[in-house]
């Protein structure tokens, strides 16, 4: 690349910085709520601006010479927008301009090195007083075959802390105030972009240094766990809900992986219509049980989605469902619900699950025509000997140790025919023959609101759960519905 190339690319990442900050700032104000955020300063909200006045090239040249290292290209046209930033996201409260711009471990902010350091097992001494090179890294982290950890076996893992440690003890730090959080960036891992990895690491999230392939990166990751958080008012918000609406109609006129990928964009902007959206379609390709955890263990005061008919006629009944299934330690949304939802929601599940207890009860999936074909193909599977017979081995009292020397002969080898294998071949036969059948049905079947683009209800019925498998929970998603 030409030099007068390469100051069209700069130029090019630095307008682009502008209209992105401009942005986030008026949707930053937008969202700001005096009752629980601390004051907007007079000037953020005079000019809708979170930055600061543009950093001079002399003065990204004096922060270059004396930290030792050129900046990445879009840090460097970062700081010629705007030297140093307010709010980068819900935990971080201050950039870095120019002249604040330091290595971690020379900063008070070393106990990061010092944590990760302690977590490997090590001397917090061992790196942080190593000897600083003129690149910013330090001596002793990164030799061949060991470094100052001490040496590991090429066949066994690293512990964890170690490499964590190392690049912490070289980073340069970007963040000067936040909520137990810090944003950084590794100089020796660059990009063929010259870009250096970006990290955001904070102590509550359980998670570790969380990776980035740039600085810009990182800051739109930060962006986007505002939205997520804040859902502002604002361009970004109106976009978002214009395309989950486009999704979804695309959903039900047969697409499948371009909808879901528009839903999991739109989730990091905390788009909860792409997450209900999502998990019906995520549902009919397996792991059923999963998703339905996913979308309700975390929204038991959720009144958008619990009060909604999708709830009482879709959602409720798999939440039964997976409740009798769950594992012991399990996650279980009903146990949460019936706690701490709205009083109005668990007078709802109540209800449901008298009904469910009285003799003749019957799952509905929707539509009466629907219903009926629906009921014809479950009725008719559950009446099979297969479907009848157990597809789990039986086990003899007293373990293997009463069998092997229980003295009365040898144990005789099961029927072949009512083997647990038989009967899940026959049942999957079974299944395949009352496919087509299901498939044929779903012409009368009728969503009972917009939200509602997946027929999953069928899933917590017993048998018709064994019928669906991912192929035909996919084939079932390409079929133009409703």
């Amino acid at each position: 690349m030409t030099e007068s190339e390469s100051g069209a690319a700069a130029m090019g990442e630095r307008t682009a910085w502008r209209p992105f900050l401009e942005l986030w700032s008026r949707e930053w104000v937008a969202g700001h709520d005096p009752r629980y955020d601390a004051p907007l300063a007079e000037e953020v909200v005079r000019d809708t601006w979170l930055g600061f006045a543009p950093a001079r090239e002399a003065e990204v040249a004096a922060a270059e010479a004396r930290l030792g290292r050129r900046l990445p290209p879009s840090l460097r046209e970062f700081l010629l927008v705007t030297n140093g930033w307010r709010d980068a996201g819900n935990f971080i409260y201050r950039l870095a301009g120019t002249e604040e711009l330091e290595w971690l471990r020379d900063t008070d902010d070393r106990s990061w090195i010092e944590v990760y350091q302690d977590i490997a097992g090590e001397d917090a001494e061992d790196t942080a007083d190593t000897e600083d090179t003129a690149d910013g890294s330090a001596e002793g982290l990164a030799d061949e075959g060991g470094d100052a950890f001490g040496e590991f076996n090429d066949d066994e893992p690293e512990p964890y802390g170690v490499r964590e440690a190392r690049v912490l003890a070289r980073s340069l730090r970007l963040s000067l105030d936040g909520d137990a959080a810090v944003m950084l960036l590794d100089p020796d891992d660059v990009g063929e972009d010259g870009e250096w990895a970006g990290y955001w690491l904070a102590a509550w999230s359980g998670e570790g240094p969380e990776r980035h392939d740039s600085f810009h990166d990182l800051m739109r990751r930060q962006w986007r766990s505002f939205h997520a958080l804040r859902r502002p008012p604002g361009p970004t918000r109106d976009r978002w809900d214009a395309e989950v609406e486009k999704a979804r109609l695309a959903a039900l006129a047969g697409e499948v992986d371009g909808p879901l990928a528009v839903f999991a964009e739109a989730h990091e902007f905390g788009n909860q219509r792409a997450d209900v959206l999502g998990v019906q379609m995520k549902a009919l390709l397996g792991d059923w049980q999963r998703w339905v955890v996913d979308l309700l263990w975390h929204r038991p005061h959720d009144a958008e989605i619990l009060r909604g008919p999708l709830f009482a006629a879709e959602l409720l009944p798999l939440l039964l469902r997976q409740d009798e299934l769950a594992e012991r330690h399990a996650l279980r949304p009903l146990a949460r619900l019936k706690e701490h939802a709205p009083q109005s929601v668990r007078d709802l599940v109540a209800a449901y699950e008298q009904r469910r207890r009285q003799p003749g009860f019957r799952l509905s999936f929707g539509p009466p025509e629907f219903d009926a074909a629906v009921h014809a193909v479950a009725d008719r599977l559950a009446e099979a000997p297969a479907f009848q017979a157990s597809d789990t081995p039986a086990r003899r009292p007293g373990g293997l140790l009463a069998v092997l020397y229980a003295g009365d002969g040898p144990v005789p080898h099961p029927d072949p025919l009512t083997s647990p294998r038989h009967v899940r071949a026959l049942r999957a036969e079974l299944c395949a023959d009352a496919w087509p059948d299901l498939r044929a049905a779903l012409r009368l079947w009728r969503p009972v609101c917009e939200d509602h683009i997946a027929p999953i209800s069928l899933l917590a019925h017993p048998v018709l759960a064994q019928l669906i498998t991912p192929e035909r929970g996919r084939e079932i998603l390409t079929t133009a519905r409703g």
